[in-house]
C-alpha cells in the first residue's frame, strides 16, 4: 500500500493560483502512474490531471491550459499548479497513484474553493 498526503488547497479569488502537492510514502517502488482527481459538491469524482510513468500527460479539457501536473520521482512527489482558477474548480482535490498491478491508492484529499 502506498500512503498518500496532500497538501496546499485552500481559499483563493477567482483568477489566482494555487499549488497541490502530494507525496507518496510506503510501497513507491510499486507505482506507476499519479494524478489528481476532484469531486465537487453533488458531483461525482473526475480526472483532473495525469502523469504516467513513461511520462504522458493528460488533462480534463476544462483545466487544460491552466494546471500543470509534474512529478518527481525521486522524492515520490506529485504537484498540481493551478492558475487562473475559476469558481467552478471550487472541490475536494485527491491524489491519486495506480501501481504496475492496476491498484489504486488515494490520499485523504484537500479543499480548494475559488470565490467570485
Amino acid at each position: 500500500q502506498v500512503r498518500l498526503v496532500e497538501s496546499g488547497g485552500g481559499l483563493v479569488q477567482a483568477g489566482g493560483s494555487l499549488r497541490l502537492s502530494c507525496a507518496a510514502s510506503g510501497r513507491t517502488f510499486s507505482i506507476n502512474d499519479m494524478g489528481w482527481y476532484r469531486q465537487a459538491p453533488g458531483k461525482q469524482r473526475e480526472l483532473v490531471a495525469t502523469i504516467l510513468s513513461g511520462g504522458s500527460i493528460n488533462y480534463v479539457d476544462s483545466v487544460k491550459g491552466r494546471f500543470t501536473i509534474s512529478r518527481d520521482n525521486a522524492k515520490n512527489t506529485v504537484s498540481l499548479q493551478m492558475n487562473s482558477l475559476k469558481p467552478e474548480d471550487t472541490a475536494v482535490y485527491y491524489c491519486n497513484v495506480r501501481s504496475s498491478a492496476g491498484v489504486d491508492d488515494w490520499g485523504t484529499g484537500t479543499l480548494v474553493i475559488v470565490s467570485s
